[in-house]
């Protein structure tokens, strides 16, 4: 699997509108960044982890900064860059920034998100 850009508000919306009842993964992605290129890295290295049953889109920041101030604005979480959301059903049930951005903190925030869904009547 690999991440979809996201460069207009149409595609955020569609995106988010596929998040109902399976999650979805967003990074925020500058560039010029090596930081952020780090946590690009540990993304796509999850998301080649079988099974990778989650659809996972990036916005980069440069390019979409429209997109990027509409992903700050709708959830409101102040910006940052490189950023990772889990977003299911519209709304963030988890982010990261910086270098929190791993493969297992991934991984690790899916478990949480599923054993929660489970436990809900």
């Amino acid at each position: 699997m690999t991440l979809t850009v996201l460069s207009t508000l149409d595609s955020l919306d569609s995106a988010l509108a596929g998040s109902s009842g399976r999650p979805l993964l967003l990074l925020k992605h500058s560039l010029t960044c090596g930081t952020s290129a780090y946590a690009h890295e540990e993304v796509e290295d999850f998301l080649t982890q079988p099974p990778c049953p989650i659809d996972a889109y990036v916005v980069h920041v440069q390019a979409g900064r429209a997109v990027s101030n509409a992903v700050a604005e709708r959830f409101g979480i102040r910006h940052e860059s490189p950023q990772l959301f889990l977003v299911v059903d519209g709304r963030v049930v988890w982010h990261a920034s910086h270098h929190s951005i791993t493969r297992r903190e991934i991984a690790a925030a899916l478990d949480r998100h599923a054993a929660a869904s489970s436990d809900r009547p």
